[in-house]
């Protein structure tokens, strides 16, 4: 969560994310990536430093796959967050039931994204007043980091 890096160099990983992600593994969840990567649409970020990025990533984390959409604004696809797209795409190749699932994120399009899919909700950190969509939406849960939602959902 958060700008992306420049470099794979540049790559950290927020303290407890591991640990949070082997968690959720480890309680039977699958765990997807999506992202929306407009910086390559404008022509500021290289697509392939974004796929070098997102390969450490799945080196680092036991993710089960990452979902980008590379698109900006302008573009109005079905991928790009708020939209479902990535959501969906990955519940059908990988057999995921939204339902039962929760989409985690640190802005309210992420939240929105989920609420259109069907799954459950957290918004990670302080994101009020960022966008325009979240005076009418609700998160169902608030968590400080990733390891706080971890340990709701974890907790049942």
């Amino acid at each position: 969560m958060t700008h992306p890096p420049a470099s794979v160099a540049a790559l950290e990983l927020l303290p407890g994310v591991k640990a949070a992600c082997e968690r959720l593994r480890g309680a039977g969840f699958l765990l997807v990536v999506a992202t929306n990567q407009p910086d390559v649409a404008r022509g500021t970020q290289a697509r392939r430093v974004v796929e070098e990025i997102n390969t450490e990533l799945c080196r680092r984390l036991p993710l089960d796959s990452v979902r980008v959409c590379y698109h900006d604004d302008a573009d109005s696809c079905a991928c790009r967050k708020p939209a479902p797209g990535l959501l969906l795409a990955a519940a059908a190749d990988l057999e995921i039931d939204l339902s039962r699932s929760y989409m985690i994120g640190d802005r309210w399009g992420d939240i929105e994204a989920g609420r259109r899919a069907g799954c459950q909700t957290i918004l990670v950190g302080d994101s009020l007043g960022k966008g325009q969509i979240e005076r009418s939406l609700v998160a169902d849960y608030y968590a400080t980091s990733l390891v706080d939602a971890a340990d709701r959902i974890c907790a049942g």
